[in-house]
């Protein structure tokens, strides 16, 4: 029987899941792919397809089936459990946060995963339900590796001058930085520019991850030189349910009104962003089919803030070479894109609407100084990557 690692990408109210198989050169080939979406809501589903993406399992719930992070893991288990073919090897995490002492994937143990638990305050969006299932499986198979690769890590190694806040030295000396995020998605970009666009090999490119969660990323050379994301996942762009850049003064400002910490944590990261400026939703694909004013708002913001950002980064790189978009706003909404290249039309960018319209992955003119592209991104591939690196003993980074 072949050997398989098992990814999971838990977050608040679903798990993401791949199962890759080992090949005798160490190659990795994805078995099935699903979701386990929707907990908490009234309409859970179990959703996964094959390697041909013939679907396996499209099932919707009772809400009582998967009413808790706890029985939506139970549900998926048993599902896995039937599926899997016998156990993997390892099983590999996304976690959102590693702080300033995990630059690079690690062997989960106890040490590790009480360090990771400290981090919780400062992603509690996703550092809580990233754990979950790696406590949950420990509990079960002790003896099971666990690999936990970090959103963080890609972005260890930025000059001092993009790390640091204009704050005491004691705070930095405490953690206090910009760490940025989406490291998982941004690394694999980085992998897949030479293959889909090598033009851009070795160059200077923004990638905007574009999703419910969003940021984007000064890419030099494979290397992350800077983000919008900082201390939290709270900062930069603004995002479905966040606001992005905010002035501090706003958050003392909520205080003195009255706001206690817990309440003002709840509502920067659960009711401003894109659902803030519409008062009606966080999904830009209700936004775009909206006529309502306050929709068309919440998208010029997001697009108008998007292109600023590309900016800002191309001058922290002295200059830009390109442009990708990835994740779920940035790889299907065709006409957010097209927004953004139009402000960014002065650096010698403009989107061809064919190209475009087919989500590229070249959507840029012929006649662009710059080229812009769509790159899907795949971040349990990325984690599987490092999962089989570690337990090889190379350390992260796979190729």
């Amino acid at each position: 029987m072949s050997e398989t690692i098992l990814i999971l990408n838990a977050g608040s109210s679903s798990i993401k899941f791949q199962l890759y198989e080992l090949d005798g050169d160490e190659g990795l080939h994805r078995r099935f792919k699903g979701q386990m979406g929707g907990i908490g809501s009234a309409a859970p589903r179990l959703h996964a397809v094959d390697a041909q993406d013939r679907v396996l399992v499209d099932e919707v719930l009772e809400a009582e089936a998967a009413d808790t992070m706890e029985e939506g893991q139970a549900v998926l288990g048993g599902w896995l459990m039937e599926h899997l073919g016998g156990p993997p090897i390892a099983v590999g995490h996304r976690v959102v946060h590693g702080g300033p002492d995990f630059a690079a994937p690690v062997l989960v143990d106890d040490g590790v995963l009480e360090a990771l638990e400290a981090l919780v305050p400062l992603a509690p969006l996703h550092q809580p339900f990233n754990l979950a299932p790696i406590r949950s499986i420990r509990a079960r198979r002790p003896d099971l590796p666990q690999v936990a690769c970090f959103d963080t890590a890609f972005h260890r190694g930025h000059p001092e001058v993009a790390e640091r806040f204009a704050i005491p030295e004691s705070l930095y000396r405490q953690g206090v930085r910009r760490y940025g995020f989406h490291g998982l998605s941004y690394e694999f970009i980085a992998r897949q520019i030479p293959v889909v666009a090598p033009e851009l090999a070795g160059g200077r490119v923004v990638v905007a991850h574009l999703g419910n969660g969003a940021s984007a990323c000064a890419i030099g050379d494979g290397r992350s030189l800077d983000s919008t994301m900082g201390f939290t996942a709270l900062d930069g762009l603004p995002m479905g349910t966040r606001p992005g850049s905010l002035d501090a003064g706003v958050v003392v400002h909520l205080a003195a009104q009255g706001m206690d910490a817990g309440a003002l944590q709840d509502f920067l990261y659960h009711d401003c962003g894109l659902k803030g400026l519409s008062g009606l939703t966080s999904d830009m694909r209700e936004l775009l089919a909206s006529e309502a004013p306050s929709a068309r708002l919440a998208i010029d913001y997001f697009c108008y803030h998007a292109a600023k950002a590309i900016a800002a980064l191309a001058t922290a790189m002295g200059g830009i070479d390109g442009i990708v978009f990835t994740a779920g706003v940035g790889e299907n909404a065709a006409p957010v894109r097209e927004a953004i290249l139009r402000r960014c039309a002065w650096m010698g960018v403009e989107a061809d609407p064919a190209r475009n319209a087919a989500h590229g992955p070249l959507i840029s003119t012929e006649a662009s100084r710059l080229r812009a592209y769509v790159i899907p991104t795949n971040e349990e591939r990325m984690i599987a990557r490092h999962t089989l690196d570690v337990l090889r003993g190379r350390g992260g980074g796979a190729t």
